[in-house]
């Protein structure tokens, strides 16, 4: 391990530890929260959920079976939070909330009476508490499914429920508003989402407003890139970022308060990638996390999208090109890996492409394994996996490997990788032309990998060349 290496690996770890040490100082988030005077009697206003909602899970979900994650539940009587989860991503849908979707889509007598019932299950018994439950994207993730679907669990409740309902929905919000232990990237711009929902959609938390409206604009200004990139470099960070800040625009709007205009900015640099991303079949382009499209949301997200131009060519400041002829795209990974506090899903891809002819995928990156195959995310994660020369059968980025370290972090970030790469697209008589190289082997082996592509005018051929 080189001593650049130790360096970043030691980086990672005292901020990690310095999370902890903060949090465990000021006795962690259910402490501070009881300092925080933040009840609240009403509800002003629900968000729009824009996530897609299946009715005919309404009926799974009131027979006892849970599915998530591609694992089942049965309840067979239980309380469902008081089983024993089959695996993290499972409990972290669940715990998530975002469930009662499917509820409201049903939208009857029983599925209201069902989603009362599972709330109230949760919100009365404080036994049902695990670790997960307090992780920050979790609990957020939580909170805004609560105010999404108050008009679901509200809508035929008591008044005695209703006042239950909002003390253990303020109590969350309490939790989630002095959590301690936030995980850099998307995870801290989902907490800042909720509490500026918490703080729209709730009466007495007008005092609120203000602050987490500039918080989260202050970190929409760090994560959201000049191009509309997320810092992480990955593609499914945009979807799953805009199907929240969409509904959030339209909250300050109802509410007559006008949004902040770092929102309103990240949201018109973001609606432009979506597109950039984007083959020719709908599917988005496999890079650096990025797993399968949920199609449903890139749908949703692209009627918000009042340009309806063509993609962009270049995102310099992502690191992405885009070549664009008659019905061939080619999408090349042309930027360095990103920074390792949010780095734990980056891949090794470095001047990888993928290649599509209208609705046909040709050639494409394998990208990170569905839910439940978490063995297999090491080795999608490395060079082999994508559409670029592997040197001496090593990646071009090396992660945290220890199990040790990886359980502290959270995650294997990247401690070592291309520092220099560089991309230049010129026209030329046969067509376009990119020239492309990075050093992700320079230190190791003391190569430097250079990629050419051309692709013709018409699109109907593209030519490359490797060289070290």
């Amino acid at each position: 391990m080189s001593v650049a290496q130790r360096r970043r690996i030691s980086t990672l770890i005292m901020a990690r530890f310095a999370r902890n040490m903060i949090a465990r100082a000021s006795g962690g988030s259910v402490a501070l929260s009881r300092l925080w005077p933040g009840r609240t009697d009403r509800l002003i206003i629900a968000p729009h959920d824009l996530r897609t909602a299946d009715a005919t899970r309404a009926a799974e979900i009131y027979a006892g079976r849970f599915v998530f994650a591609g694992k089942i539940v049965t309840c067979q009587g239980r309380s469902i939070f008081d089983l024993e989860p089959p695996s993290e991503d499972w409990e972290v849908a669940l715990l998530g909330f975002g469930w009662l979707r499917h509820l409201r889509a049903a939208d009857t007598a029983l599925t209201r009476a069902n989603a009362r019932s599972l709330v109230d299950d949760w919100i009365s018994n404080p036994t049902h508490k695990r670790p997960v439950t307090r992780r920050a994207d979790v609990l957020a993730r939580r909170v805004i499914s609560l105010l999404s679907q108050a008009p679901l669990v509200l809508g035929d409740s008591d008044s005695k429920f209703y006042r239950r309902y909002l003390r253990g929905l303020a109590r969350e919000i309490r939790y989630l508003r002095y959590t301690m232990d936030i995980a850099d990237g998307v995870p801290r711009l989902q907490v800042l989402i909720a509490l500026c929902y918490a703080s729209l959609c709730l009466a007495n938390q007008a005092r609120h407003i203000r602050g987490a409206t500039r918080k989260l604009s202050e970190e929409l200004q760090r994560q959201i890139l000049p191009d509309g990139g997320h810092v992480s470099r990955n593609p499914g960070a945009l979807i799953e970022l805009l199907i929240d800040l969409l509904p959030l625009r339209q909250t300050f709007a109802a509410r007559n308060i006008a949004p902040p205009p770092a929102l309103l900015n990240a949201i018109d640099r973001m609606m432009p990638m979506l597109r950039f991303f984007r083959h020719g079949d709908g599917s988005f382009a496999m890079f650096n996390g990025m797993s399968s499209t949920p199609s449903d949301l890139l749908a949703t997200l692209l009627a918000y999208d009042d340009a309806h131009g063509a993609p962009m060519a270049n995102m310099p400041h992502t690191g992405f090109q885009r070549l664009d002829a008659g019905a061939t795209t080619v999408i090349i990974d042309t930027g360095p890996p990103p920074p390792p506090n949010v780095s734990q899903d980056a891949h090794a891809g470095c001047l990888s492409f993928e290649l599509s002819s209208g609705a046909s995928r040709i050639v494409i990156n394998c990208g990170m394994p569905a839910t439940g195959r978490d063995n297999w995310r090491s080795f999608a994660r490395g060079t082999a996996a994508h559409s670029t020369l592997t040197y001496h059968d090593t990646s071009s980025c090396q992660f945290v490997e220890l199990s040790a370290m990886k359980r502290l972090l959270q995650g294997a970030p990247v401690v070592s990788g291309p520092v220099n790469v560089e991309s230049y697209r010129e026209a030329v008589a046969n067509g376009v032309l990119l020239t492309t190289s990075h050093d992700g082997y320079l230190a190791r082996f003391g190569v430097v990998h250079r990629r050419v592509l051309m692709i013709a005018p018409d699109g109907s051929r593209l030519d490359g060349e490797d060289t070290v």
